[in-house]
């Protein structure tokens, strides 16, 4: 197929990114359950030693390659990424990943703030009531006071902040970049950042609280029966959903493509009722309508 051809098919872009985000909407709740047995550390290891092989085995098969043009560039979009997933991780073993989401993509918001203040680039009234719509949107589904935010509220809105640095790095400097060689990047980021912080906790020897609770802090656990299906699932899911989500922009123009991004608004909390019995209040859902409006307007005026 001719890359004309791939660059203007907007029905298999759809189909594309709403396939991405069934999946990811859905393997991300797992989360919540492996938090009770093993740390989120240990996780981040875990999943990247499971990934990085089916990287290899698809450069094999010739989709790409391990290594990046731009070192450095990617390193740091690599260092911002697996940020932003230290933060939205974190927060799904405390958080409904309704919330999680929320603050998690709060990033296109960001991004033009970030815009704004610090790249000199003049975004026009229309962002800015984007970003107030969004912002009123974010707090509303994370349920909260502005006056009153609690730590693990406030954890996937750090993850926003890292995934719009990520992005705006992705766009100015690694539009040539393999996905897969930034995917791998991202993966050996992951587990360097796992390694560090369990060797941390391993000198600091901190009291770790029972199941969920103790997911910032566990170390390494060797018993991991209980974990081992989701943790494969989580692995390949999300190389899948990562893989449609590329796919995805190649094949549709991107500002359409983004606003579709958003029904794992749709996926992510309809899977959690589904599995767990979680719901979300009729306010929490106008604010993810807010959110998603939000979203559009800035799509469309980028």
């Amino acid at each position: 197929m001719s890359d004309a051809n791939i660059q203007n098919n907007p029905r298999a872009a759809a189909l594309s990114m709403i396939g991405a985000m069934a999946i990811i909407g859905t393997i991300d709740n797992f989360i919540a359950v492996i938090a009770r047995d093993i740390g989120l550390w240990q996780f981040q290891i875990l999943r990247a030693a499971l990934a990085l092989p089916m990287l290899w085995g698809a450069v094999m098969f010739g989709f790409g390659q391990m290594l990046p043009k731009k070192w450095m560039a990617v390193f740091v979009r690599s260092a911002l990424l697996a940020t932003a997933m230290v933060f939205y991780f974190g927060a799904l073993a405390f958080l409904p990943i309704s919330q999680a989401l929320a603050g998690l993509l709060t990033a296109p918001i960001f991004v033009v703030v970030i815009t704004a203040l610090f790249r000199g680039v003049s975004v026009g009234p229309t962002r800015y009531l984007a970003v107030i719509i969004g912002f009123v949107g974010t707090m509303l589904v994370l349920d909260v006071s502005p006056l009153a935010l609690e730590w693990t509220v406030i954890m996937p809105v750090f993850g926003g902040v890292f995934y719009a640095l990520a992005a705006i790095v992705t766009r100015d400097y690694c539009q040539d970049e393999s996905p897969i060689a930034m995917l791998a990047m991202l993966m050996v980021f992951q587990m360097i950042i796992g390694a560090v912080a369990l060797a941390v906790l391993a000198q600091m020897d901190p009291m770790v609280p029972a199941g969920r609770d103790g997911f910032l802090v566990r170390g390494w656990i060797w018993d991991l029966a209980q974990v081992w299906p989701f943790l494969v699932i989580q692995a390949a899911g999300s190389l899948i959903g990562v893989g449609l989500i590329i796919r995805a922009y190649q094949q549709g123009e991107a500002s359409y493509v983004a606003i579709i991004e958003y029904c794992v608004f749709v996926f992510g909390p309809g899977a959690a009722w589904v599995m767990f019995g979680d719901t979300i209040t009729l306010i929490q859902g106008v604010g993810i309508m807010m959110i998603v409006a939000a979203g559009g307007l800035i799509v469309r005026r980028i």
